[in-house]
């Protein structure tokens, strides 16, 4: 039997060569989690060192941290971990899963799409300002670092704090022309607002989809009422078209067929299928209002 969509966990995988900040992002990430119980998922424990203070508990392959939080290792068998964190009592709300510098995301992303009860909600991929452009250009590396690149829906262009404003500037340009599907946001300290990186329980929730929108400095949100004249994957289009700044977008329309149906986006990639029930007509638009 199939999962039903109100128990389909959304996937995040984070990915980027070594040092370009993973490990800060999701202490970050864990450290701002706001009663969301994630699921921390990496290779092996040692690769990413969590912080001692959000540890409240290990066991063999599990820590349990701080907010209801949980990170457990994979090793060399991913799916068979997804399957048991599936089974586990309270259920995370939502899994991040933490690549190797040297993972290509994309075919992490391909296992999960077709594993019964999950479903991809982004790949993030992080590059270091200072070194990204000379490891790039590195016959031993460059293959990697672009095809990680060419996978993410939002890119964070990290340690923006430690190179001049012009360097930033060539660097995002380059990224531009390598990522064209990417949002690419500049941070220091990978420090990121947690909805812009996940599909948030609270901002995206139909029933809350007008009562819920927060701003947030460099960022901004925008909500549209969509008719119910337009076939949704062309809206979901023309909302990528329109809104070249666009982070991630999600909500709820009556298709022209009459059907009620999900448009979702990360970065300039687009998602359309049956929503679920009882929901209400909106669409929610986060961009990226930095300079």
């Amino acid at each position: 039997m199939n999962a039903s969509k109100q128990q389909i966990l959304p996937v995040t995988v984070i990915g980027g060569y070594l040092g370009a900040g993973k490990t800060t992002l999701v202490n970050h990430m864990l450290r701002n989690a706001n009663g969301l119980k994630l699921a921390i998922m990496v290779n092996e424990f040692g690769e990413l060192p969590i912080d001692a203070d959000l540890i409240e508990a290990e066991d063999d392959n599990l820590i349990s941290l701080a907010g209801g939080c949980i990170c457990c290792s994979y090793g060399n068998d991913m799916v068979s971990a997804l399957m048991e964190l599936s089974n586990m009592e309270p259920r995370p709300d939502h899994v991040v899963l933490e690549s190797s510098g040297v993972a290509i995301p994309n075919s992490i992303a391909g296992a999960i799409s077709i594993m019964d009860g999950y479903s991809m909600d982004g790949i993030v991929v992080l590059v270091d300002a200072m070194t990204v452009l000379e490891r790039a250009s590195d016959p031993y590396l460059s293959d990697t670092i672009l095809r990680q690149l060419s996978d993410s829906n939002i890119i964070l262009l990290n340690k923006t704090d430690l190179v001049s404003e012009d360097s930033r500037l060539e660097t995002q340009a380059w990224l531009a022309g390598h990522a064209p599907n990417a949002q690419i946001i500049p941070t220091q300290n990978a420090q990121v607002p947690l909805n812009i990186l996940l599909q948030e329980h609270g901002i995206f929730d139909p029933g809350n989809i007008r009562s819920t929108i927060r701003h947030v400095e460099g960022f901004k949100t925008h909500v549209i009422e969509p008719g119910d004249d337009k076939d949704a994957y062309r809206l979901g289009q023309e909302i990528i078209n329109q809104n070249p700044k666009i982070i991630r977008a999600k909500g709820f329309m009556k298709d022209i067929s009459g059907t009620m149906k999900t448009i979702q986006i990360v970065g300039k990639q687009l998602d359309v299928y049956d929503a679920p029930a009882n929901v209400k007509p909106g669409i929610v638009l986060i961009l990226n209002d930095q300079k």
